[in-house]
């Protein structure tokens, strides 16, 4: 029965590398992106972690200096009824002390261990945003990479007319004759209009000359 399921494990694990794979060499960008919302919602759970440390901590504070000041209160206290030969109230507020003095040191104890995981804590989270950060900017970079590669490909594949469609490309020589042809249409109106102003300008001058001759 183990074997059967270790199998059925294996099986299940190689479908999920395929699909992967598969995934990956369709469009690998989409795939990183996916892996870095993963990586940034981790980062969102160490940040939350860490926002209850500190008010973990801050509890701890607040519990150890209560203990400190019933310490005192009940220290003195005793002072105070050992004096007035307050027997039975010296033994109440000697044994409170005591409670209160362990409860401090072992909340001192305590306080010191939150405060080292708060470091702890505080290393990774930000080694873990620099990490995300640096991320970012290589998906930037594979983004930018990718995107010349693409262009490059489309570029090529428009001007090298053997490894691009018929169609795509007659459409390039249509446009290329059409502009053959408009441009033709201008420079021979261009130099039928040149033609005539200038020959209108010799009939004029040749004119202009008989009259003076006459």
């Amino acid at each position: 029965m183990t074997n059967l399921f270790t199998r059925i494990k294996d099986t299940i694990t190689a479908d999920l590398h395929e699909a992967i794979d598969k995934k990956e060499k369709q469009n690998p960008i989409a795939l990183l992106n996916q892996y870095l919302r993963q990586c940034e919602q981790e980062t969102e759970k160490v940040r939350k972690l860490l926002e209850r440390q500190y008010t973990l901590k801050d509890e701890f504070t607040r519990e150890y200096q209560q203990a400190v000041e019933l310490t005192e209160k009940r220290k003195h206290q005793a002072e105070i009824a050992s004096k007035a030969g307050e027997t039975e109230l010296y033994q109440f507020a000697t044994a409170e002390f005591q409670q209160y003095s362990d409860r401090a040191e072992r909340l001192s104890a305590s306080l010191e261990q939150v405060k080292g995981q708060l470091e702890e804590l505080e290393r990774k989270y930000q080694e873990m945003k620099h990490k995300l950060k640096d991320m970012h900017l290589r998906r930037m970079e594979l983004m930018g990479r990718e995107n010349v590669t693409r262009a490059n490909l489309r570029i090529n594949q428009v001007l090298d007319s053997n490894s691009y469609s018929d169609k795509s490309y007659s459409k390039f020589k249509e446009i290329e004759n059409y502009l053959d042809r408009l441009e033709h249409q201008v420079n021979s109106s261009f130099h039928r209009s040149t033609i005539d102003a200038r020959i209108a300008q010799l009939e004029k001058e040749m004119k202009l000359e008989e009259s003076k001759s006459i």
